[in-house]
């Protein structure tokens, strides 16, 4: 198991350094860059995407504008769009203020020795570092996808049970058709209805909408502190819950199914054993196996994927947000940075799934494989 996990830990090397080349050579060709984006900015002909991007702080533009100095305002040749008019050496001094007076593959081999070193730079447009940043949105991130996974798994396995016991019934067929139509709803127009019915929309006015605490929390007590933050997430959670019950309920299912009809199974009962020692004495283990250990990775799964739209429509400033405002901003310090961490994240996070399978049945030895 040892050499496993060493094999397994060195091929994130060779991974995460794809993945940053990849993903670095896109965003190198992608039109917008942090250059143009200042270039907009001096010129007045900024388009903000949301209202929290934005923002060069005032440091930035003024020493861009001192850099200038008093440059005729000649017509200025340059690669970028919008620079026309502009002094070429402000352009110059706006390409050395964000690194792009180097060569391509000098910047990359520099920002990959800064992450080697865990240092992810600061922001260009928020005079932040990454770290702080990410440190920053990652409780509300990791709330939604915690407690989003936790209540998901909750629900699903007890009901992919019962399905399973009692496939073909009315009861099966049922749930079946609510679940299939929850996948059907996106999760972000759920959310929307949800705010119209219990947040103030147009009927009840039950839950907040903004935020994952209150303004006051810090004052509440302890059990106040906890109702407080549990109320504000029932809404978001509800939300994101919405279309996870039908891949996870039916994977039960099906487990329960193959394991249900194998022999050993037949064998149990013919002993005499109960119906629930058979299902949860010897069914459960290797039943659960796959879901079990896809845990983690569902974790990460929510992470990412489902909590962008559910952060905009809930006013929760996660990681999905400043991932969103970084990319359209082109804040590539965070973009990078924030791609690099979470890759780091989910690769570790599948080692730790795989590692799982041991835990949920001792019989499975990664020693025999060589990768």
């Amino acid at each position: 198991m040892f050499a496993y996990i060493i094999r397994r830990l060195l091929l994130i090397i060779p991974t995460l350094f794809g993945i940053m080349v990849i993903n670095f050579a896109i965003i190198q060709v992608a039109p917008g860059g942090p250059v143009e984006q200042l270039i907009a900015k001096l010129t007045g002909t900024a388009v903000e995407a949301t209202a929290r991007i934005g923002g060069s702080s005032g440091a930035e533009v003024s020493g861009a504008q001192n850099a200038a100095g008093a440059n005729a305002a000649a017509e200025a040749n340059s690669k970028y769009r919008g620079a026309r008019g502009l002094p070429p050496n402000l352009i110059k001094d706006i390409e050395k203020l964000y690194g792009f007076d180097k060569p391509v593959h000098e910047r990359f081999f520099q920002m990959l020795g800064q992450y080697v070193r865990f240092d992810f730079g600061k922001s260009f447009f928020r005079d932040r570092r990454v770290v702080d940043l990410v440190l920053d949105k990652m409780p509300v991130s990791i709330s939604l996808g915690l407690w989003t996974t936790i209540l998901t798994y909750l629900v699903c396995i007890p009901l992919g049970i019962r399905k399973a016991v009692r496939d073909g019934t009315r009861f099966d067929l049922w749930t079946s058709t609510v679940v299939a139509i929850g996948y059907s709803i996106p999760s972000f127009l759920f959310a929307i209805v949800l705010v119209v019915l219990f947040a103030g929309g147009s009927y009840l006015d039950w839950f907040p909408l903004r935020g994952i605490v209150s303004p006051n929390w810090s004052e509440l007590s302890l059990l106040g502190k906890i109702g407080d933050y549990f109320w504000h997430l029932i809404l978001p959670i509800t939300a994101m819950m919405i279309g996870g019950f039908a891949t996870l309920t039916m994977l039960t299912k099906n487990s329960f199914l193959e394991e249900i009809n194998k022999q050993y199974v037949i064998t149990a009962r013919a002993k005499g054993l109960a119906e629930r020692r058979v299902l949860y004495g010897h069914v459960f283990r290797n039943a659960m196996l796959i879901i079990v250990a896809g845990a983690p990775a569902s974790f990460i799964g929510i992470l990412f994927t489902s909590s962008l739209l559910i952060e905009v429509i809930f006013s929760l400033d996660g990681l999905g947000l400043l991932g969103f405002e970084a990319l359209i901003g082109r804040d590539y310090p965070i973009i990078f940075g924030t791609l690099f961490f979470f890759t780091l994240l989910g690769l570790v996070v599948k080692l730790i799934g795989d590692l799982t399978y041991v835990l949920v049945d001792p019989r499975i030895d990664f020693d025999r494989r060589r990768v």
